[in-house]
């Protein structure tokens, strides 16, 4: 299995981004991590966490934080252009920016690569990998909805973190967990079981 590029901007919704690395790592695959400058900053903000920019120790952070020894991780600087994932080259079975900013979005469906996680997701389009952006914002404005549509357009998928109340969930973070799986059900992965629809 080639690994999956995870990104994290400033948007808020960290908790997201966490389940994902966590089910992930659970089910023994291999992640690229890239958090973006201002995501660090709305942790810190957000989740009173303060989580290492130098990779490695970014690395042994996650794995004590989720406490998950299984998978492979490999973590990034949001600066660092030269990394393997920035190369087309680079396999991979998709790119996931969850949660994105608009700000991340507008730049991308602009063609304008600032850093890292913009290169490997202009680098996800032009390569016909597969791309998809869980954009957080509300209310969406005119602008907005043009750049998600010219990245759907140009191949992404947009998938917004929307609650499914037909999975009866008892907690935010039942709410949480089933959203990261019907995400990935985007790339046919089962990452764990959830109530799913079933007709009356």
């Amino acid at each position: 299995m080639k690994p999956y590029v995870i990104a994290v901007t400033g948007a808020s919704a960290q908790p997201f981004a966490e389940k994902t690395l966590e089910l992930l790592l659970s089910k023994d695959k291999e992640v690229n991590l890239i958090l973006s400058k201002g995501a660090y900053q709305v942790w810190l903000s957000e989740m009173k966490i303060k989580i290492p920019i130098d990779p490695l120790q970014q690395e042994s952070f996650w794995r004590e934080r989720l406490n998950i020894n299984t998978g492979k991780l490999k973590c990034y600087k949001w600066n660092d252009n030269s990394a393997n994932i920035a190369s087309g080259s680079y396999k991979t079975t998709g790119m996931v920016i969850i949660p994105a900013s608009m700000g991340t979005i507008g730049r991308i469906a602009s063609g304008v690569s600032l850093d890292l996680i913009e290169r490997v997701a202009d680098v996800h389009l032009k390569e016909s990998k597969p791309l998809i952006l869980v954009p957080r914002e509300t209310p969406l404005n005119l602008i907005h909805l043009r750049n998600l549509t010219s990245l759907a357009e140009a191949g992404a998928k947009v998938v917004p973190p929307m609650p499914a109340w037909y999975s009866e969930p008892k907690s935010l973070q039942d709410i949480v967990d089933f959203f990261v799986v019907r995400l990935f059900d985007q790339f046919d992965e089962d990452l764990r079981s959830i109530n799913r629809w079933k007709a009356t």
